[in-house]
């Protein structure tokens, strides 16, 4: 049965309140809000805001390779449920990882972006670069006589 949904977020989490991992999303519709990501220009720089809910600092990296700055995560949660007797009633494990990348260029250096990570934000800051200008070859003239 299809059921309707607004930003990808399905209309009825709410009402059976199921905890349970999707298996199926899109780029724009990550899992429990992981990922999403605010871009704001800042003069000479750009500021991302990405929201990792849950995860802990020590989850989180973030590397820059080929002009890519790839930021990954890794979570988990656990549920259990015993009753009187120790018997699990319920049990839920969920462990998974997500990654995004953005481009920002091949001439910012990883010294140049800052990071925090506060309250379930990680916030980025890269600054704007001026790409270099290729170096444009001197033609050199061979002399001919006579």
């Amino acid at each position: 049965m299809l059921m309707p949904s607004i930003f990808g977020e399905n209309l009825l989490d709410d009402f059976f309140d199921f905890d349970f991992p999707r298996r199926t999303r899109t780029p724009s519709a990550p899992a429990n809000g992981l990922m999403k990501t605010d871009i704001k220009e800042k003069g000479n720089a750009f500021e991302l805001a990405v929201n990792l809910p849950g995860v802990k600092k020590e989850d989180i990296q973030a590397e820059l390779k080929d002009g890519y700055l790839t930021i990954s995560a890794t979570h988990g949660s656990s549920k259990d449920e015993k009753d009187d007797d120790g018997h699990y009633i319920r049990r839920e494990r969920y462990f998974g990882s997500v990654s995004r990348s953005f481009y920002v260029g091949e001439d910012v250096t990883q010294d140049d972006i800052k990071a925090k990570y506060e309250d379930g934000v990680l916030t980025v800051d890269i600054p704007k670069v001026e790409p270099k200008k290729p170096e444009v070859e001197e033609k050199k003239y061979i002399a001919i006589e006579g």
